[in-house]
């Protein structure tokens, strides 16, 4: 197996455990909504759709939607999420470096926290643009490099062996002078905001262990640690240090970006 694919592997089985985050995500999925300007009747792509929080809000108001996601165990959830909301969304398994849909099928293509794992942004951009109608709106969220957690992100690779050659940090997605650059003169209108998602902990600690437990970039990380415990203490110990810096009242602030444009 080359190493993209083995990666790739690697991320469907270390987000099999992401479902617990849908309680906050799902609080942060309307802003997107609501800033892509999705409405009734719009077809709609959710890449990397996890849960599927996005995909049911914005099937709540009347749009098509289809869920993309690489894992399985959270396509299953969020067809239980869509049933449960009585929304018809029809969830496919796939790799957003090969979308499984014919040029210009949808209006709009989304991402909330999905995306920017793929790998290598050229091909992640060119297919997204690819099923994207002329003037269809495409719309993601992500972290800030300078914020919470792209700051999680930098320390995981601090402690992580490299990434394969070609693959980009998915906090570059986070910086609107990276996007306009992805996204070049096959767009328009691009336009950034921003919004905050407040994750609920007891402690900076509890917060610390829920992503152990439930994060694959983090899970991952640790139990490839497990044989040094000595690097295994000093990365909870900048975790809980980081994770400080944004605790307030139980509260964990995580800031993020959103990014609209329209394809030419």
């Amino acid at each position: 197996m080359d190493p993209i694919a083995k990666m790739k592997q690697a991320s469907r089985e270390g987000w099999s455990t992401f479902a617990p985050f849908e309680t906050t995500t799902g609080v942060a999925a309307p802003a997107l909504v609501k800033y892509a300007g999705i409405g009734e009747n719009h077809r709609v792509l959710d890449v990397g759709c996890g849960t599927g929080v996005v995909a049911v809000t914005a099937a709540r108001i009347g749009a098509k939607v289809t869920g993309l996601d690489l894992t399985p165990a959270l396509l299953a959830r969020a067809s239980e999420n869509a049933a449960v909301a009585r929304v018809d969304i029809e969830f496919r398994e796939g790799d957003v470096e090969d979308l499984p849909f014919d040029d210009g099928e949808f209006n709009y293509v989304v991402s909330q926290f999905g995306h920017m794992f793929g790998p290598r942004p050229d091909i992640t951009v060119a297919e997204m643009l690819r099923v994207l109608k002329p003037g269809g709106v495409i719309a993601f969220s992500t972290w800030p490099p300078e914020l919470y957690t792209g700051r999680l992100f930098k320390l995981i690779g601090r402690y992580a062996p490299p990434p394969p050659d070609g693959v980009s940090s998915p906090v570059l997605w986070g910086d609107p002078t990276i996007v306009r650059q992805y996204l070049g003169a096959a767009v328009r209108d691009m336009t950034f905001s921003s919004g905050t998602m407040l994750f609920p902990a007891l402690s900076p600690q509890h917060g610390r262990v829920f992503m152990e437990e439930n994060a694959g970039p983090v899970s991952r990380l640790v139990e490839s640690l497990a044989d040094d415990s000595t690097l295994v203490d000093q990365f909870r110990a900048e975790f809980e240090s980081l994770i400080s810096e944004y605790f307030d009242n139980n509260i964990l602030r995580q800031d993020f970006l959103m990014s609209r444009a329209v394809k030419t």
